[in-house]
């Protein structure tokens, strides 16, 4: 058979060419945000180019506002509250297909990751069908709930990814010299495996500060987040105080990842 053989140039050239790729790959995620970033600093009250002057009223607007502060709180109260039941629920979870081995965990696991890959338009009609007529649909606790489904794959992930380098038999003998198992999990398995939850949280959280289907669909008027509010106001008033509300939702997502990647490091290999 001939022996088939490259040259010394062709390497590199498929180096060059991977990069090449990823950089406008990079370049046509980026510019979108780069270019809404300036006009929130716009001084003309016209969401478009050239910017006729600086400004920061829009920055100022977005938290006196009343539509825009309570939107921001909502997004807030009811993030943290939804990230705090995904973790609790996908730590659980993770906990429990790590631990045991039983048939159909592959099925199990694909049903609780299934959040993930159901649209989520699918999700909330479904919901809204679900509650709608049990009158649990337009309160806090229902899209809060919604949103803990949304966020709870997420720590499902992270926490097994953490429990895949955890040491069974660090557990087993805190078993041996006593220890109950709530005071096992606190004291021995948590602290090891406390970047997995957290980062977790963080990816929950922001599902749920990010998210405006389920609102939209299971809200009601005084359920207004900031995605609905921006979504609203697309429609409404196209000002550059949307602009500055997508700033700090994407300023909001870098500080998030900056922490995924502190715990990834601080994380036991």
């Amino acid at each position: 058979m001939p022996k088939v053989s490259f040259t010394a140039s062709e390497p590199t050239m498929w180096r060059s060419l991977l990069y090449l790729s990823t950089a406008v790959v990079v370049i046509f995620m980026v510019l979108p945000i780069l270019a809404i970033l300036p006009l929130s600093f716009n001084g003309s009250q016209f969401l478009a180019y050239p910017m006729r002057g600086t400004s920061t009223q829009w920055y100022a607007e977005l938290v006196t506002m009343p539509r825009w502060s309570h939107a921001i709180w909502n997004s807030l109260v009811i993030g943290v509250a939804a990230s705090a039941f995904a973790t609790f629920l996908g730590t659980l979870a993770a906990l429990g297909l790590w631990w045991a081995s039983f048939r159909g965990k592959a099925v199990l696991t694909a049903f609780l990751l299934s959040p993930m890959i159901v649209p989520v338009v699918v999700f909330g009609v479904g919901l809204t069908l679900l509650l709608g007529p049990l009158g649990l649909v337009r309160s806090y606790t229902s899209i809060i709930a919604a949103h803990a489904a949304l966020g709870s794959p997420f720590v499902v992930i992270t926490v097994g990814a953490a429990l895949a380098s955890y040491d069974r038999n660090l557990t087993r003998a805190a078993y041996n010299l006593g220890a109950s198992p709530t005071y096992a999990f606190r004291r021995v398995m948590l602290p090891l495996i406390l970047p997995g939850v957290f980062s977790g949280w963080v990816f929950a959280f922001a599902t749920s500060f990010d998210e405006v289907v389920i609102v939209m669909l299971i809200g009601g008027p005084e359920h207004r987040t900031l995605p609905r509010e921006m979504f609203s106001a697309i429609r409404e008033n196209l000002s550059p105080t949307i602009a500055a509300a997508a700033t700090v939702m994407t300023l909001t997502a870098i500080v998030l990842v900056c922490v995924v990647e502190v715990l990834k490091r601080r994380a036991p290999q």
